[in-house]
């Protein structure tokens, strides 16, 4: 059983993927191509925002969305000390100082209520994870009155109050690394904002700072998107609103399925949902469990084994108990939009005998 079924999701697509990739070998534009404009249009309709911009990476997302800012070194960004590195790298790469902020431990997102505290005259932006597919407490964020950087990795196509996760602040970025909701075949990402002058400097950043060509009115990285990777995500957002549905589904399944075994679940707030970028729940005895889906033929992820204040490249001496507790005991299950009832159940049952 796959942990993530690209292969079945590529079956399903294989017509229009083949031909978007064939367009592009026909036309030889294979940086900064048409489809890379019809992607950005398209992405910015389904957010609702004006812009897009489509960029090399997650990771070039966030660091892009930093740079546009124009902060300067030493200037705080508020941010989780439980999700992937790059939340943080890019902080750190910009010349920032990273403030973490515990989770909540039903959620395993920033806690919000715990946000002000951490705020000194030093902070210049906030940047929330909508971890595992459900967003933060945006609105919260938003109140604190300073630029919100919304790390969208794991939750492009899941709803907040009615809008779209990427579309809720001064910043939204994404990723379309493959595993992701909505993946290319390689790395990419997206900036989205409503801000005419940020989008505007995004742009510039990712041609190395460039207003036109060879006149570099800023500092840039090269943080373009290939037109072969927007090509792909062209081709798979034909069917993106029924993945999207499918994963709600699935979720749901999941969530009931494990309703009365000993797993903390976690929790989706009302005004919300979660699109399950990974399918996380939280056991006792992690190391057992995992052992013994592995025997059974279930493959599982940890995500994440450590919060990064205590990561070597980025230790600080804080206290994040509910970060550090959720690292000892979060385990992600196989997910993903072609995921059969018949092989939930095979999860659900190695999980229930794994638990025994």
């Amino acid at each position: 059983m796959p942990f993530i079924d690209l292969k079945a999701q590529y079956a399903a697509l294989k017509t229009s993927i083949d031909a978007r990739i064939q367009r592009v070998l026909d036309h030889g534009q294979y940086i900064m191509g048409p489809e890379v404009k019809e992607l950005e249009e398209k992405l910015a309709a389904y957010v609702g925002v004006k812009h897009c911009v489509t960029v090399a990476s997650g990771t070039e997302a966030l660091l892009i969305a930093l740079m546009s800012l124009d902060l300067k070194p030493g200037d705080e960004v508020i941010t989780t000390p439980f999700t992937f590195a790059a939340t943080v790298e890019t902080i750190v790469l910009a010349g920032l100082k990273p403030v973490f902020v515990d989770i909540e431990p039903d959620s395993c997102n920033i806690d919000a209520s715990k946000i002000k505290a951490a705020i000194t005259p030093r902070t210049r932006a906030i940047m929330p994870v909508s971890l595992y597919g459900q967003v933060a407490d945006m609105d919260e964020i938003n109140a604190l009155g300073l630029p919100v950087i919304e790390d969208a990795a794991q939750s492009f196509g899941a709803s907040y109050k009615g809008s779209k996760s990427c579309g809720l602040s001064t910043w939204g970025a994404t990723s379309f690394f493959p595993s992701k909701p909505l993946g290319c075949y390689g790395d990419g990402g997206a900036l989205f904002t409503d801000d005419d002058v940020l989008a505007q400097a995004a742009r510039e950043i990712r041609v190395h700072g460039q207003s036109a060509r060879y006149t570099h009115t800023r500092l840039g990285v090269g943080g373009r998107m290939d037109t072969l990777q927007c090509a792909v995500v062209l081709a798979k957002l034909e069917r993106f609103d029924w993945e999207i549905e499918r994963r709600l589904a699935i979720g749901a399944r999941y969530q009931a399925l494990l309703a009365d075994l000993p797993v903390q679940r976690l929790a989706v707030r009302d005004n919300r949902d979660c699109v399950w970028a990974q399918f996380t729940l939280m056991v006792d005895d992690r190391p057992n469990v995992q052992s013994r889906l592995t025997e059974a033929g279930i493959p599982t992820a940890i995500h994440y084994p450590k919060p990064l204040h205590r990561q070597p490249a980025y230790a600080q001496p804080v206290d994040m108990p509910n970060a550090e507790r959720a690292a000892e005991r979060v385990i992600s299950l196989p997910m993903s939009a072609d995921l059969s009832d018949a092989q939930q159940d095979t999860v659900v049952a190695a999980l229930r005998a794994a638990l025994s």
